[in-house]
């Protein structure tokens, strides 16, 4: 089969798949009255990162599949800043007719414990259209550190109360705030080193001027294969494909604690119902196409679908989860 032969039947194929997904989404009344003209132009979507990271990737990945689907081209659009906040007020304050949409990440339930002042509110300004990807937390030490199992590394953290550093790709981030979270299902204590990004920190981590760090999989992977850095555990349900040998906090040291990196797709406040049906169907259908798959493992990342209800129920019992992480260690921004 040629090249050309293979798109058109893998595009028929998606194309298919979308219009029976739609059928299933959209109401029957709303079928009844005949097919919504949206989208009639390109749609937006807008992402709080800066282009080429693992997020961006994705995002791009997801616009160009959905926009096949709809038949309309789907944009990302940068605007990165002030941990998502710029991009989440911009879509939060953009008409609700399904042509401005946020790719959202996990710092918008972060942001609201966090910030003393939002221009936004992440839950009544946002209608949740649906869940795509999560970016595991890997918990890695300083191969000096000399641990092999996370049940040495609670037992090195017992041993020692507060003494021993962690790093954090910043004060607040999801990399602080999900050691925050271990520390607390644990019960121990360990001293915070916020840098700036990401980079710096694995690098102490390394070479050993800090201890541990928990990351997400993207940026300690590398390191973990070179030897550079040592996986302890990993935040998922269950074991990674790509670290098969490492186990998870939950079935070793800490019980049902399971958190990542996660985003998706939102629409501000007041859109249709009819038009969220139609994205989410969209997505669905997207997140099923192998090459889309491919770039997410690329990444390391996990595609994780959930429809618009549920991922609303999901935002809401996350943003309770790290408020009261937030509040309970009295963390505010620099």
């Amino acid at each position: 089969m040629s090249m050309k032969k293979h798109n058109t039947t893998r595009r028929s194929a998606l194309l298919a798949a979308f219009a029976g997904a739609l059928a299933l989404a959209l109401p029957a009344q709303a079928q009844a009255q005949g097919q919504d003209p949206w989208p009639n132009k390109p749609i937006r979507l807008v992402l709080g990162f800066a282009a080429g990271g693992g997020t961006d990737v994705i995002a791009r990945g997801i616009a160009q599949k959905v926009g096949e689907l709809l038949g309309t081209q789907v944009v990302v659009d940068n605007k990165p800043g002030a941990n998502g906040n710029i991009a989440n007020e911009l879509v939060a304050k953009s008409p609700a007719d399904g042509y401005t949409l946020l790719y959202n990440t996990s710092s918008i339930v972060l942001s609201p414990a966090l910030y003393a002042k939002l221009n936004y509110d992440a839950i009544r300004d946002f209608t949740p259209v649906a869940l795509t990807a999560n970016l595991p937390i890997v918990l890695v030490t300083a191969p000096s550190l000399g641990v092999k199992s996370p049940q040495e590394f609670v037992a090195m953290l017992k041993a020692n109360p507060g003494k021993l550093n962690y790093a954090s790709a910043g004060n607040g981030n999801i990399t602080h705030l999900s050691a925050l979270l271990f520390l607390s299902a644990t019960g121990l204590s360990a001293t915070h080193v916020p840098y700036k990004s990401e980079a710096p920190a694995v690098t102490d981590v390394a070479g050993g001027q800090v201890q541990f760090y928990m990351g997400t999989a993207p940026g300690v992977i590398p390191l973990i294969r070179d030897k550079r850095l040592t996986a302890v555990a990993v935040s998922t349900a269950r074991r990674m494909d790509s670290l098969p040998d490492v186990p998870t906090m939950s079935e070793s040291v800490a019980k049902d604690l399971e958190l990542g990196a996660w985003s998706g797709i939102m629409a501000p406040a007041g859109t249709k119902p009819e038009i969220v049906a139609k994205l989410n169907a969209a997505i669905q259908v997207a997140m099923n196409d192998k090459a889309l798959l491919a770039k997410f493992a690329a990444q390391g990342a996990e595609p994780k679908y959930m429809p618009s209800a549920q991922y609303a129920a999901f935002v809401q019992s996350e943003l309770a989860r790290w408020t009261k992480i937030v509040k309970q260690n009295n963390v505010k921004m620099d």
